[in-house]
């Protein structure tokens, strides 16, 4: 039995109406109210994404970072992305890319009758331990982590979106140095999450604010 259900996903940004357009464009979505906090609409309301502002720029590497899929990395680049490492060039299935505010995603190239509408089919977290990571995530959504061997990443897969969507967790020797800009809300008892180990970092009049045992920021709903 799960101790929390999906919600939603959200990105910090300091322009909210260009990477409102950004990422709906990336994303398959649609701009629902563009004012900030902007709302990004998609078949569900599982699928929206927030787009929030922010007075502080990315100055690090992003512990929290989407997956997309597209048709061309050129596709991509002409929304505004950067590309920072092509898959041909680092022997990897996916080209890393920034947006136009310098946040790292990635992309996955595919044909175009294996190109979905929605398009994030991916959260990728760096984390100092992320078998713990994805096994204290996994049990929050009742679910079984697995591993990937050849990358050595865990994976919580079904708990999200959809079925395609997956929370990769991956581990990385740098410490976390300050928020990150993508997280996820969810729905669930805040009590219940204080004792499994979350932190409570402070409360909205509709959410709480906690962060997970690595100290991800995530916000809880209640349940409904």
């Amino acid at each position: 039995m799960s101790l929390v259900t999906w919600q939603d996903l959200c990105l910090d940004a300091l322009d909210v109406e260009r990477m409102s357009r950004f990422w709906a464009a990336v994303g398959g979505l649609e701009v629902g109210d563009p004012e900030p906090p902007a709302s990004l609409r998609g078949p569900t309301s599982g699928h929206t994404v927030w787009v929030n502002p922010v007075d502080r720029p990315r100055r690090a590497k992003n512990r929290v970072h989407l997956d997309v899929d597209c048709g061309a990395v050129e596709d991509l680049v002409e929304l505004g992305a950067t590309v920072t490492a092509r898959a041909e060039d680092t022997g990897l299935g996916w080209t890393r890319m920034a947006d136009p505010e310098g946040n790292d995603f990635c992309a996955f190239v595919r044909p175009a009758d294996r190109l979905p509408d929605y398009r994030l089919h991916g959260v990728g977290v760096d984390c100092h331990d992320p078998e713990a990571q994805a096994r204290w995530w996994g049990e929050l959504f009742g679910a079984d982590p697995t591993r990937d061997d050849e990358l050595g990443t865990w994976t919580v897969t079904g708990v999200a979106v959809d079925e395609r969507m997956t929370l990769d967790f991956n581990g990385v020797p740098e410490p976390r140095t300050e928020p990150n800009r993508v997280h996820w809300d969810v729905r669930g008892d805040v009590g219940a999450l204080l004792a499994r180990g979350a932190t409570h970092l402070w409360d909205m009049p509709r959410w709480t604010v906690l962060a997970d045992p690595e100290g991800n920021e995530f916000c809880v709903f209640p349940p409904g």
